[in-house]
């Protein structure tokens, strides 16, 4: 089963709302966890399956201007590992998608508050990487049998300093908020 939902709210922590916050984890965390429960059970009965949820790089890192699916998605990878552990010994496994930037419809779902949604876009770090070149590498990973899959290479670089010191990516994470806050319409 792949298991894949997300909307994002991008902005400054000081602007969100509780309804943002139960939107994104309505959908990220609880969209995710009523598949991978209806999922499982019927894995447990056959005594097989593969369960693959989609999580992000924020999942892995601090993600500043995007803290309730940052949240969401480091809650799946938890879940995700959790799960892998229990589920080993009835024939069912389970892998946990980290991608950083691919090109798919959450940027133009997203809702960005305070911001002009174009200069957001604009700011992004990372290129968009292919749909189709994401799959792939996807099922590599699952034919692996990875716990934990992150691509593209920046993307693992990053997880990697981030495991080495967490503090190495402060730095990153102040100019994605800074730069943020320099198109910020509101005070």
């Amino acid at each position: 089963m792949f298991n894949n939902a997300g909307i994002s709210v991008a902005g400054d922590a000081r602007d969100l709302r509780l309804e943002h916050w139960r939107r994104v984890i309505d959908i990220d965390l609880w969209g995710v966890i009523y598949g991978m429960t209806a999922a499982y059970a019927i894995m447990v009965g056959q005594g097989y399956g593969y369960i693959v949820n989609t999580a992000s790089l924020a999942g892995l890192l601090p993600f500043p201007t995007n803290i309730p699916y940052s949240t969401t998605k480091h809650a799946l990878v938890g879940l995700s590992l959790s799960l892998r552990a229990e589920a080993a010994d009835l024939g069912i496994k389970v892998s946990v998608v980290c991608p950083g930037y691919v090109q798919s419809g959450i940027y133009q779902a997203s809702i960005e508050l305070n911001a002009p949604r174009e200069k957001v876009l604009a700011s992004t770090l990372f290129r968009l990487m292919d749909t189709m070149q994401a799959a792939r590498t996807i099922l590599h990973g699952i034919a692996r049998n990875q716990a934990v899959i992150v691509f593209p290479g920046y993307a693992r670089f990053l997880w990697w300093l981030h495991r080495l010191n967490a503090s190495l990516l402060n730095p990153l994470g102040s100019k994605m908020i800074r730069d943020f806050r320099s198109v910020r319409t509101t005070t």
